[in-house]
């Protein structure tokens, strides 16, 4: 079965189900701090299962685009990926373990949908640990299924999802395995956590998520990820780049050309800062495995334009850019041709005392990978201090982790009252910028936290004072004037029509909620936002710098 009819066959069959299709969301999550990406497809919705009455249905169906990097040193085996696709069906409030469980294993076993043989499929359920006691309502709709191959209890660690956050939803989950290998994930959000303890909760949600990737290897037969339709044909234009072979290498490049084309189809450019250096990293490291498999040059712009072709049917916009893609490719392939000579001469110039902190300047200034060093290390019959490098290394990590945890503090997911001002104060700064700057001007990202808003948007040059004056001067002038902000739900189509701003055909579901600041603000939004403007205070821009290349931030705060 092929990769696309997986993909109709999910959506189809829970459609019947009543659920609405929700496009999937941007790689890079606007208004959630909380991470630099999407890595899974209930995070665009989280905030809907504490708060359901927000939600455009009350059962949804999405196919999400998914990046993660906490395990990027696993890719290059079989089942390891930086990018990937989540099918998912969501409930707020709506069904709950009965229908999830029910519904998941027929869409599996049914002979019109997926027609898995019921003896290949097992189950797993939450057998309790801690204080939360085992899950006997799931258990007891895994027992009325006829034919499942065998049903286990696991623990905490195994079948409990959390985000392990005061104030966010957790719950027992599901797992349904085809041949002992995990295929989809049933979470059942009925806790909330609260000063460390789970405790119940009155809205109940259903979030599940089940990998295309794995599933095409199953439903295909195939040997592994590498071995389906959505890695085929830029396996088969790789391999005549090569000059000789190294099965690791060849998984890796696959692989981070991959999730670069995606990152680049979503307007993230290569940069030293969040996900720009996350997509610099992995251009770069596909360029260093390369060397590896004596690739030659021009490789990873012909793999690149095979997966645009791979997926051109399911995400035409990415045919369209094309060109776009590659052409960045190829600017960053050249600055890291440069970059590697250096590194190369670094290396020469300590050859005679390789140590791990040499080691470790080569990965975090010129992007050595410490695999590629060893390398180097072997053929010039030298060794290094595996130990200073993993050391220099984990305190390296232990600051990255610890930067990356001040990401969860406040935010617009937490709904705070400061927070839910400056979310509505983003609004009235982007119509304020399309007014005094460009009509052009699109959001490209924006970060909130209890203290400011940080506000990313399209322009290729710095915007001079008078024009950072005149924009902070026309959103406090709106403030002033404390316009009503006033919410309606219609339809995608009559949105368009509306005029409201919003990036269609990428993130919307079929209705959509607008939310109108006088005569100044139409802006398609999922909230939350204050009723009037006059409840803000005074707006004051503290930064306006360069984000990426042809992207602009503006920090701002309220006083």
């Amino acid at each position: 079965m092929k990769s696309e009819i997986l993909r109709e066959k999910f959506l189809e069959f829970f459609k019947k189900k009543g659920h609405v299709v929700v496009p999937s969301a941007s790689l890079t999550p606007e208004n959630d701090p909380t991470s630099l990406f999407t890595t899974a497809g209930m995070q665009q919705f989280k905030r809907f299962y504490l708060h359901p009455d927000e939600a455009s249905a009350k059962s949804i169906v999405t196919i999400q685009s998914c990046l993660r990097t906490s395990d990027i040193d696993e890719v290059g085996d079989e089942s390891h990926l930086t990018f990937f696709e989540m099918l998912g069906n969501f409930s707020f409030n709506d069904y709950f373990k009965k229908e999830a469980i029910a519904d998941a294993f027929y869409f599996l076993t049914d002979p019109k949908w997926l027609s898995i043989d019921k003896k290949r499929v097992s189950a797993t359920f939450f057998g309790g640990e801690k204080e939360i006691k085992e899950d006997k309502e799931s258990l007891a709709e895994l027992k009325k299924i006829k034919g499942l191959k065998e049903i286990k209890p696991q623990g905490f660690a195994e079948n409990f999802w959390s985000l392990g956050q005061d104030g966010s939803p957790g719950g027992p989950t599901v797992e349904f395995y085809i041949d002992d290998i995990e295929v989809w994930n049933l979470v059942f959000n009925e806790y909330i956590l609260e000063n460390g303890k789970y405790v119940p909760v009155k809205n109940r949600g259903v979030d599940t998520g089940m990998g295309l990737e794995r599933l095409a290897v199953i439903l295909q037969k195939a040997e592994n990820i590498y071995h389906t339709d959505l890695f085929s044909l830029a396996h088969e234009k790789l391999m005549k780049f090569l000059g000789r072979e190294n099965v690791r290498a060849q998984r890796v490049i696959l692989d981070h050309i991959r999730a670069a084309v995606f990152l680049l189809f979503e307007n993230v450019l290569p940069s030293n800062k969040e996900q720009g250096y996350v997509l610099r990293r992995l251009i770069r490291k596909a360029m260093i495995q390369g060397k590896k498999v004596l690739a030659r040059n021009g490789f990873i712009k012909e793999v690149a334009l095979a997966f645009i072709y791979t997926y051109k049917d399911v995400f035409p916009k990415l045919f369209v850019k094309r060109f776009q893609i590659t052409k960045e490719l190829d600017e960053e392939i050249n600055k890291f041709s440069k970059t590697l000579a250096l590194g190369l001469k670094e290396f020469d110039r300590h050859k005679e005392n390789l140590s791990g902190e040499v080691a470790f300047n080569l990965y975090q200034t010129f992007g050595f990978p410490f695999e590629l060093t060893i390398d180097l290390a072997k053929e010039a019959r030298i060794k290094i201090d595996k130990k200073e490098f993993e050391k220099l290394l984990k305190k390296h990590q232990e600051l990255s982790r610890s930067t990356s945890a001040g990401m969860f503090k406040g935010g617009l997911v937490s709904g705070g009252e400061q927070e839910t001002k400056l979310h509505t104060a983003t609004h009235l700064l982007l119509a304020a910028l399309k007014q005094v700057v460009s009509k052009d001007i699109k959001q490209r990202g924006s970060n909130i936290t209890k203290e400011r808003l940080r506000f990313d948007f399209n322009y290729p040059e710095k915007l001079s004072d008078k024009q950072i004056k005149k924009v902070a001067d026309l959103v406090n002038e709106k403030i002033s004037a404390d316009l009503p902000v006033i919410m309606k739900e219609m339809s995608l189509e009559a949105a368009k029509k509306s005029g409201a701003v919003g990036i269609f055909d990428s993130k919307y579901g079929d209705c959509v909620k607008i939310y109108k600041i006088g005569d100044f603000s139409r802006e398609i939004c999922g909230g939350p936002h204050v009723t009037h403007t006059g409840a803000l205070g005074s707006f004051v821009i503290i930064k306006e710098e360069s984000s990426s290349a042809g992207i602009r931030r503006i920090k701002a705060i309220l006083k």
